[in-house]
């Protein structure tokens, strides 16, 4: 099953030397949905529809994702974010909104960084950041990062399971499982099946260390642009506001109640409504 979203149109851009598959539709002022692990442009599925009608919406699959190439390297978050902001200048948006959740909020906080005057607005849903004051002690307790950022073994131990380890893995992190549509898990697990995605994946977390530095460099020059920092009141929530006011001078938000991690599909009608008053609020 490819996944398919009526009123949305898939392309493939050139950007910053590889191909990205963005998923573009709707009017108005652009704004870019970068993805998490294990998922792909289609978590932001549910939200996308619920923007359209007010916003320019372009959702992306990161490198090494879904339908984008995953070349050998490149795989750092500011990187991932030159490939998002080449992109969106291909699409014609010099200026744009960015949210990213997970992964993508990593690589949403890099290209906040790094193309200040191309931001406008920056949001980040449930994910401990590089350069947070936590980081050490709270990657200390996720097994997941280390073990993804072994070399070769994840991919040698995944390899014709990714149906068992994609739907374990997001089972962990739901609130609800109501909230979840198996399809979905298929969709994914169909996904980090494509030659080379697994590894691709994997090398968002063999990049932490060097995004952790370049991270604590992005401190030093607090961003000045609107900040919207949601969770899961079951996972980060509460602490996406402090962490952020580490990074930022303009921060909103808190935490969505009754939700775990993937605050985008299990609770897509308060975060399509909390960006949607982020983004018009003057």
């Amino acid at each position: 099953m490819i996944a398919a979203l009526n009123g949305f149109t898939q392309q493939m851009i050139a950007a910053n030397g590889v191909k990205i598959n963005a998923v573009t539709g709707g009017e108005g002022p652009p704004i870019v949905l970068i993805h998490g692990f294990p998922q792909t442009w289609w978590e932001w599925h549910h939200v996308m529809p619920l923007l359209a009608a007010r916003f320019s919406v372009v959702a992306v699959d990161l490198r090494g994702a879904g339908f984008s190439e995953c070349p050998l390297d490149g795989y750092d978050k500011a990187t991932l974010a030159h490939d998002v902001h080449a992109v969106m200048n291909a699409l014609g948006h010099q200026r744009y909104a960015v949210c990213g959740h997970d992964i993508g909020g990593m690589v949403a906080l890099a290209l906040a960084a790094t193309h200040r005057d191309a931001v406008s607005h920056l949001a980040i849903l449930d994910v401990p950041l590089p350069g947070w004051s936590e980081w050490e002690v709270t990657v200390a307790r996720l097994w997941h990062f280390a073990f993804h950022m072994n070399r070769d073994l994840p991919e040698r131990l995944i390899y014709g399971r990714e149906y068992d380890y994609v739907s374990a893995f997001i089972a962990e992190r739901i609130y609800d499982h109501n909230s979840y549509d198996p399809a979905d898990i298929d969709i994914y697990a169909r996904a980090l099946a494509l030659p080379g995605r697994t590894r691709g994946g994997m090398e968002w977390y063999r990049s932490l260390d060097a995004d952790h530095a370049a991270a604590l460099e992005y401190k030093k020059q607090p961003l000045d642009m609107p900040v919207l920092a949601l969770g899961g009141d079951q996972r980060f929530g509460s602490r996406m506001v402090p962490m952020l006011e580490e990074f930022a001078t303009n921060v909103t938000g808190g935490a969505i109640e009754r939700c775990s991690h993937y605050v985008p599909d299990e609770r897509p009608n308060e975060v399509a409504s909390a960006l949607i008053g982020f983004l018009s609020a003057r």
